[in-house]
């Protein structure tokens, strides 16, 4: 019988399975643990299950006796030390099919209300009411039919947008590290461009890459400098992969028409610069705010879990 600590407070479904034949700690309902209280239960534990928001540090990591796994309840992973996991034996697996497709979605919701304006146009309902008085030509937004999306970092959730994206009609670019083969390319109905092209070839850049030291910043002042003014940029990866300062400027500006993030530079606070700017669409990084999406994540890292413990192949492993 394997000891196994959740860090976090999430639903419940998926969690007996680890209960049925193993000792389970997890927290009082609608809080996390604290880092002092993870720091107290983890002395004597195999297993701690994390999300991407508590650290999971060298020296609690130190603490664990007896961690052989941490199970990061998320695709990302920078909040681990993986230097040390990896140093000591640790384990570090993610949960990157379960949150694929409401990531995805969320990324189109925010495109659309991008081109088309649906918060400012809210906010102006609801003030000025039937005094609004648009007319024919006030507020206009912008189809996406027939216009081009550049997705930058083409894995599993920019595959799922290209695919939203073609059924939409429109054309996509997309750019990676290491490009698909032709044949897969053209079976998917992609055209590769380098990053400089893509930003200046499209209408709606979506980015999609993993945080590291290498995709810091990946979107700085020049970088959204390429890009058409007529052009909005989509995150829903990390919030530091854009330079939020450069951002607010180019969107002050008006060098791209428009930005739709769930996701910001700092702790996932937006800055005051995109609070007042009417050409911003935001969400509190709820990519994966759906039960339906929670609830895989919870299976898909007990999956992880078991599969540790029993030996088996397949399960999701970083490190």
């Amino acid at each position: 019988m394997a000891k196994i600590l959740v860090a976090f407070d999430t639903v419940d479904e998926g969690f007996e399975r680890l209960s049925q034949a193993h000792e389970l700690i997890r927290p009082p309902r609608g809080r996390d643990f604290s880092a002092k209280e993870l720091e107290q239960l983890i002395e004597d534990c195999d297993v701690l299950c994390s999300v991407f928001d508590i650290p999971i540090t060298a020296e609690l990591m130190r603490r664990g006796r007896r961690l052989r796994l941490v199970a990061n309840y998320a695709v990302g992973y920078n909040n681990i030390d993986i230097v040390h996991a990896q140093k000591h034996g640790i384990t570090v697996t993610n949960t990157p099919r379960a949150v694929v497709e409401p990531t995805a979605e969320l990324a189109f919701a925010l495109m659309m209300a991008a081109t088309r304006r649906v918060a400012e146009l809210d906010r102006l309902i609801r003030t000025e009411g039937p005094t609004l008085g648009l007319g024919r030509l006030g507020r206009l937004g912008t189809d996406l039919y027939g216009k081009t999306i550049g997705i930058v970092g083409y894995g599993n959730i920019g595959g799922s947008v290209a695919q939203r994206a073609k059924a939409f009609g429109m054309q996509v670019l997309y750019y990676k590290r290491h490009r698909l083969d032709r044949e897969r390319e053209v079976e998917l109905g992609l055209e590769y461009a380098p990053l400089d092209e893509l930003l200046r070839s499209s209408d709606v850049v979506s980015l999609h890459t993993p945080y590291s030291p290498e995709s810091h910043h990946q979107i700085d002042a020049r970088a959204l400098s390429l890009m058409k003014p007529s052009a909005i940029l989509v995150n829903t990866a990390r919030g530091a992969i854009v330079d939020e300062a450069a951002l607010v400027e180019a969107l002050q500006k008006k060098r791209i028409a428009a930005a739709a993030l769930d996701v910001f530079e700092h702790k996932d606070i937006p800055s005051l610069g995109l609070l007042e700017l009417d050409n911003v669409v935001m969400t509190p990084h709820v990519g994966t705010q759906t039960y339906e999406a929670r609830a895989r994540m919870v299976h898909e890292m007990v999956d992880n879990v078991l599969g540790f413990l029993e030996g088996k192949e397949g399960i999701s492993r970083v490190v």
